[in-house]
């Protein structure tokens, strides 16, 4: 872990502390939570523990299920006013940074909710499509871009694409997926997913 990891981690805790205190804040119940947000109760319960660390999908159904912009579980406190006309700059390294067992997401132009798409520089930190115990869908679109590194894109219903740095892929979230990296370091990517709305629409055996 790098110094940079190291504050961005003191600064912006994890995603399950997070969801803990806005679960409390919202007087919610494990039951009511883990009912709202498609999940077990168990699973819940680990997540907010740090006995697991949730995958992207997950963190869509917190935010769901709490009632709040999934920037708000990456860390966000700051959001400006939804009028026309909003600007936020990221600065290089300054975005929020969050690890799930797969990748590690570094948060940009977080100050921003409510926004029609979440962009993520995100460094693919899983080597095998083995590492996952099921590859898993959601509502919405993605886009990435690669910058560094080769990726292996896995879907549920086509074979495993190639991609080099300058490729990129664009795909329906619903369809089961996964990026593993095709080299023995990590590959960098410019991730973006559209804002989900209808998430728990897909069932999940999560937990």
């Amino acid at each position: 872990m790098t110094q940079l990891d190291s504050i961005q981690q003191h600064k912006y805790p994890p995603v399950g502390v997070t969801v803990q205190k806005l679960r409390k804040q919202f007087r919610l119940t494990l039951n009511d939570l883990a009912q709202r947000s498609g999940l077990s109760i168990s699973a819940v319960s680990k997540i907010e523990n740090g006995q697991v660390s949730p995958t992207y999908d997950t963190i869509l159904r917190l935010s769901v299920g709490l009632g709040v912009d999934v920037t708000e579980l990456f860390g966000s406190t700051t959001s400006k006013p939804g009028a026309a006309g909003r600007l936020v700059v990221t600065r290089g390294g300054e975005g929020i940074l969050q690890q799930t067992p797969h990748y590690q997401y570094e948060l940009l132009g977080a100050d921003l909710a409510a926004k029609q798409f979440t962009p993520l520089l995100t460094r693919v930190r899983a080597h095998s499509i083995k590492e996952f115990t099921k590859i898993e869908g959601h509502m919405g679109e993605e886009f990435f871009y690669v910058l560094s590194g080769e990726v292996i894109l896995h879907t549920e219903h086509y074979a495993p694409v190639r991609l080099l740095p300058g490729d990129s892929s664009y795909y329906d979230s619903i369809m089961g997926h996964a990026l593993v990296s095709a080299s023995d370091e990590d590959a960098l990517i410019l991730w973006i997913a559209t804002r989900v709305h209808g998430v728990l629409l897909q069932p999940s055996s999560t937990g």
